[in-house]
């Protein structure tokens, strides 16, 4: 086993997570995945991730159920002694996340729940347990949306789980920057992705809609965001620190 870096993405089985993964997996760290219910996707991208080099584990985290999080931080301990032969985790993306669009004034408290559970409960939480395994001087960066900084009807809850999230990126770059973790949040614009089932690949109207509201006149793509995210997991990018980055092609600019 090598002594490169390593990066655990969670949600890195498909989509913006998955190109998050390769991404970091190009620029030498090492990674550990994490995947809901689809092993055979994750195991697609460990395989992936191996080919160009690098160590890669998949462990299944699923983030609507906080009773879980201590198994998979012992799990993540397991991995980083027996198979990673790491110290630590240097950077922790929080990618994870679940979609719907959902009239404020149907929705219900029972899927209120389970958006705070993954948006934020959860990652609050994570971050916290895993704490004790992250490396001193490296990096977290946290998952936002453009839709905490112009409104879409039915993302109520989704954007003000995510506008919370920015606030405690800076409040995470504050408590944290005594061990010189630095903490980021990454705010995509809309990515034709199977994010929210597939809701901009399905709909040519929508898709076509929000690319005439970019100065680039597209949709972004997953490598639009993957890139990024995995410069912030550099030391190019080591005075770069309680910020949001929007990637999103100048939407609504």
């Amino acid at each position: 086993m090598n002594q490169s870096t390593l990066a655990l993405v969670t949600g890195g089985s498909r989509g913006l997570g998955k190109d998050m993964a390769l991404s970091l997996a190009k620029k030498g760290h090492n990674v550990i995945l994490t995947y809901r219910s689809q092993q055979h996707e994750a195991d697609a991208v460990v395989r992936e991730i191996e080919a160009l080099g690098q160590q890669a584990v998949a462990l299944p985290l699923n983030l609507a159920d906080l009773s879980g999080l201590d198994a998979f931080v012992g799990a993540v301990a397991d991995v980083l002694k027996t198979r990673l032969n790491a110290t630590g985790i240097d950077y922790l993306v929080n990618n994870a996340g679940m979609g719907a669009t959902v009239p404020f004034a149907t929705l219900t408290e029972e899927l209120f729940d389970e958006f705070m559970n993954v948006h934020y409960k959860g990652v609050f939480f994570l971050t916290q347990k895993l704490l004790p395994h992250l490396n001193d001087g490296g990096g977290i960066v946290n998952i936002s949306s453009g839709t905490t900084r112009f409104a879409i009807p039915g993302y109520s809850v989704y954007s003000s789980m995510k506008g919370a999230m920015e606030v405690l990126t800076k409040c995470w770059a504050k408590e944290l920057g005594a061990r010189g973790i630095r903490c980021n949040i990454v705010a995509p614009g809309p990515i034709e992705t199977d994010f929210n089932d597939a809701a901009i690949r399905n709909n040519a109207q929508m898709k076509g809609f929000l690319s005439s509201l970019s100065p680039l006149n597209r949709v972004g793509n997953a490598d639009d965001i993957g890139g990024v995210v995995a410069f912030l997991c550099t030391d190019d990018a080591r005075w770069i620190n309680g910020q949001r980055i929007e990637v999103a092609g100048g939407i609504n600019v």
